[in-house]
């Protein structure tokens, strides 16, 4: 029974409302029978040693168990309790202000809030905001302590107590993880690599809860913890990481752990290990564009060799061409490189795909007009305008756009050769607003429509979802309200319209002068009546 308090104690012991299980736990140690003056002393020690932990414990009550304390001391010798006084009593003293201080901290929080996936709502905001405020005291060291394992032990039970709320949340996983490694490196500084290593432990075992249970498609904090044992050198432990999430049936999309696999391969392994990685995301057909990229990329940055970059380029060319952002990223990589005739091979190449659909075309039609404005000559330009021309002519939206289309001949960034009210009179707005549908994560598009703002000194005039009033109702809250009056909580409410309007054709109160009717003796009477089958009422009177 003793080591079950213990445990009780060890897990729950500080949370502020835990004075029942400290008084219960000293109440149980008092009931056990001794039989001499051996164990008779090791009752007293026992129950003393309750005591001390309770009494510097900040919690609810502390006052009491500390006057429990105090009568206890003095049952058994005065002197000695006025010792003990002397040295508790500063540390009660600091429990105490502390205590105060964590129930305006956790005031408003709700521990029996529901957990479930984030919804974004306001009253889970709300929560969050206030857990994270109870956690961020708890860092700071409220109780003023040196002690390192104290300090780290009572922000883990904040933590843990959010997560039963906030399981779905990996921000707080992430962030109990975070303190745990901070913590072990603290330790680790103080030369304690013992403890150090125990705390590193604990915030593996961390993550290992969070993407083992609800979080287990959390791709960030497999990331997070991939980084984590990346930094102990646990690098098999980050392989496995990688590879049980790849292989999981529930992984739809796989693209993003491959591109963070080989950025770790390749830092951890070598260019050689980054390789492989890619050719198991090249079989995998679940895999997109994006591993191509960062390949190539990654070759040209990190092993300096623009040759193999650019065979990875030409080698997802064949699996997208008629992807529009692979496209654009290769167009990005030649670009970076200066090499104008591989660039202007590339755009005919793309440009004249059968596959590539004229709407998925439009922002590389405009790249290509970007490009030969930059560098071509004045007959390029018009060449490719033309041929622009003809492609956007297929769309509806474009119809009747031609001198729209000249504006991106002359623009720069977000500079252009008319003001913003001419710009829409030509439609040029309707223009960028098909080609912001068409590519969702143009950087071109951004500039043409934050140019478009910057060249209007007006507010933009924006359609915003306005409360219909009609429908709304006066907030009066009043601490005593009228008889007859709508009560909710927080306040008085109108009446329903239909009692209102009977409110309205009653005299005022004022005109009634008696008599005044008793209404419980009105009721005692009902009570007492008497209704017969036949014949008269008949009124008893007692």
């Amino acid at each position: 029974m003793a080591q079950a308090y213990d445990f009780a104690l060890e897990k729950i012991g500080m949370d502020i409302h835990s004075y029942n299980i400290w008084q219960d736990y000293i109440t149980f140690l008092s009931s056990v029978e001794a039989v001499g003056s051996y164990a008779e002393n090791q009752k007293i020690t026992a129950i003393r040693k309750v005591y001390q932990r309770g009494v510097v414990n900040p919690m609810i009550n502390i006052e009491l168990l500390w006057k429990e304390y105090l009568a206890f001391e003095q049952s058994i010798n005065i002197m000695i309790a006025d010792k003990m006084m002397i040295e508790r009593s500063r540390d009660y003293m600091n429990a105490r202000r502390v205590t105060k201080e964590y129930e305006v901290v956790i005031r408003g929080l709700n521990k029996n809030y529901p957990s479930v996936p984030p919804t974004g709502s306001l009253d889970e905001m709300k929560q969050v905001e206030l857990w994270k405020k109870y956690i961020i005291w708890e860092k700071a060291n409220p109780l003023n302590t040196e002690d390192t394992a104290l300090i780290t032990k009572r922000v883990m039970f904040a933590f843990d107590q959010a997560l039963l709320c906030m399981t779905h949340h990996p921000d707080f996983w992430y962030e109990a993880a975070q303190f745990l490694d901070g913590s072990s490196k603290i330790l680790s500084e103080k030369g304690d690599i013992l403890a150090a290593r125990q705390y590193s432990d604990e915030a593996a075992n961390v993550y290992e809860r969070a993407i083992g249970t609800v979080l287990n498609t959390s791709m960030l904090l497999r990331f997070a913890y991939a980084d984590f044992e990346e930094g102990r050198m646990n690098y098999e432990k980050v392989h496995s990481i990688y590879k049980s999430y790849l292989e999981n049936e529930i992984t739809t999309d796989p693209t993003l752990t491959y591109v963070q696999y080989m950025k770790f391969a390749r830092r951890a392994e070598g260019i050689k290990s980054a390789r492989a990685v890619f050719k198991k995301a090249r079989e995998d057909s679940r895999s997109k564009y994006h591993v191509y990229v960062s390949a190539a990329l990654m070759e040209y940055y990190c092993s300096k060799d623009k040759n193999i970059a650019f065979r990875i380029f030409e080698l997802g060319l064949k699996k997208y061409c008629d992807n529009p952002q692979y496209i654009i990223s290769y167009i990005d990589y030649l670009s970076h490189l200066n090499e104008d005739n591989n660039t202007r091979v590339l755009f005919e190449r793309v440009l004249s795909n059968t596959s590539l659909e004229p709407d998925k075309s439009v922002e590389i039609w405009n790249r290509f007009l970007e490009f030969e404005s930059n560098i071509g000559d004045l007959s390029s330009i018009v060449k490719v305008e033309k041929r622009r021309s003809a492609v956007l002519g297929k769309l509806v939206e474009f119809e009747g756009k031609e001198t729209a289309q000249l504006v991106d001949r002359y623009r720069f960034l977000n500079l252009f050769p008319c003001t913003s009210p001419e710009l829409r009179s030509i439609g040029y707005n309707e223009v960028t607003n098909t080609v912001s549908k068409t590519m969702h994560n143009s950087t071109q598009r951004s500039a043409i429509i934050d140019g478009l703002d910057d060249l209007d000194n007006r507010p933009n005039e924006k359609h915003l979802p306005v409360p219909d009033v009609s429908q709304m109702v006066p907030y009066k809250p009043k601490l005593n309200a009228f008889p007859g009056e709508h009560i909710v909580p927080g306040g008085t409410f109108p009446p329903p319209p239909s009692a209102c309007q009977l409110m309205q054709v009653l005299p005022p109160p004022g005109c009634f002068h008696g008599p005044f009717v008793s209404v419980d003796m009105l009721m005692d009477i009902f009570v007492r009546l008497i209704l017969p089958d036949k014949g008269k009422l008949k009124f008893h009177y007692l």
